[in-house]
């Protein structure tokens, strides 16, 4: 059973067309690799799965780069877990590794890793055949370039190689893997730290355009599926109390993915000479990238309250005790037209020496279940090299 299941999972995530063609009435924009928009890491993913103007940390590589630029620390090394479907199997998730280095006082360079395993499917013509073991799989490596611009403000410039293997041989002879780049543009902002009647305190603000590249197919003449291009815009305040330990971090973040979204088109397949089903209200989704980038502001059937659903909102909070120890807590929300997914997140993090540990839980609040709900997620992050102070 865990291996049709599976099989039903990678079939869904390599042709998310076949999910949309299935109700004619839902929108849901889907994509190629949709694992790059969950959470890699367990700080992000504890103040519900949100980043873009977050204090800078190892993993801003998935969220917002430039913020390395404010590291303060030479050299971090990150690596991270998350199990995916773990309330079903215990083979599938996603694995990161992450490494950044601030050159000097403007500058600093990154690079990671994200695998998205799903498991083990053995394929069998009978019950006397041994099987043959196949093993969907898809993975980005990117590498960034962040500059400061002044002493307040960095922007950064990543790019993106980008594989989907989900398609199996054993069951399509024509399977091949689906390749792709990406581009990021990000910027981040930080404040000096101000002071105020009872405390201190410094703004935060954040923007990441990820994901910028073409369309992927798995045969030649295929489907194309759009990568997640995805604009994220965020800000925050940190609370510095007077204990001189102590600060409170509060943030607010959205996000759009920058992706046609589907039209509503009349019932039935083509017609017998291929024509596509004729659109009744909304615009034809079948664009380039560059193209569909624009045209997702937009093109949504029900017009501009369409469009606001479109957007996921995320709100998050951390308190932290002399950069020792860290408390958690973030709710994320998605319109129930677009995907539904609702949950609230609990995370904590611990510094020992130059390691930090960090880890997370999600409850989700959605009538449609989580693959992620009851999942503990993990993260060691190790920091050395000089250290550097910001105002």
């Amino acid at each position: 059973m865990k291996k049709i299941f599976l099989l039903f999972v990678v079939v869904t995530f390599a042709f998310p067309s076949l999910s949309k063609a299935q109700d004619n009435d839902t929108r849901v924009i889907t994509t190629a690799l949709p694992f790059l928009r969950i959470a890699g890491d367990p700080r992000a993913a504890g103040m519900g799965d949100m980043g873009v103007a977050t204090s800078p940390d190892a993993w801003s590589q998935q969220w917002n780069p430039a913020k390395y630029a404010f590291s303060t620390r030479e050299h971090k090394f990150g690596v991270a877990y998350t199990p995916y479907l773990g309330n079903l199997v215990d083979d599938i998730a996603i694995a990161q590794l992450v490494y950044s280095n601030r050159i000097n006082d403007q500058s600093a360079f990154a690079g990671s890793l994200r695998y998205f395993s799903l498991g083990s499917i053995t394929l069998r013509q009978d019950a006397a055949d041994p099987g043959r073991e196949e093993n969907p799989n898809e993975f980005v490596l990117d590498g960034t370039y962040s500059l400061k611009l002044s002493e307040q403000f960095a922007m950064a410039v990543t790019g993106r190689f980008l594989r989907s293997d989900l398609r199996i041989q054993g069951v399509d002879s024509d399977a091949t893997a689906a390749n792709s780049f990406g581009v990021d543009v990000s910027g981040y902002y930080q404040s000096e730290e101000e002071a105020y009647d009872n405390f201190n305190g410094r703004w935060r603000g954040g923007f990441n355009i990820s994901n910028i590249g073409p369309k992927v197919s798995y045969d030649a003449g295929g489907q194309e599926n759009f990568i997640p291009t995805n604009m994220a815009l965020g800000g925050g305040f940190d609370f510095i109390l007077n204990d001189g330990f102590s600060k409170i971090g509060v943030t607010a973040e959205v996000n759009k993915l920058l992706v046609p979204t589907p039209p509503i088109r009349e019932d039935g397949d083509a017609n017998g000479n291929g024509t596509p089903r004729e659109i009744l209200e909304g615009q034809d989704d079948d664009v380039t990238f560059i193209s569909g980038m624009f045209q997702s502001f937009g093109d949504a059937p029900g017009g501009l309250s369409e469009e606001i659903r479109e957007f996921t909102w995320a709100l998050g909070f951390e308190y932290t005790y002399n950069d020792a120890f860290a408390m958690r807590l973030g709710y994320f929300n998605e319109a129930d037209d677009k995907g539904a997914r609702k949950f609230l997140a609990l995370g904590t993090g611990f510094e020992f020496s130059q390691i930090n540990i960090d880890l997370s839980y999600l409850f989700s609040t959605s009538r449609v279940n989580s693959p992620l709900e009851g999942t503990l997620r993990f993260g060691l992050t190790f920091n050395f090299g000089d250290e550097f102070t910001e105002y």
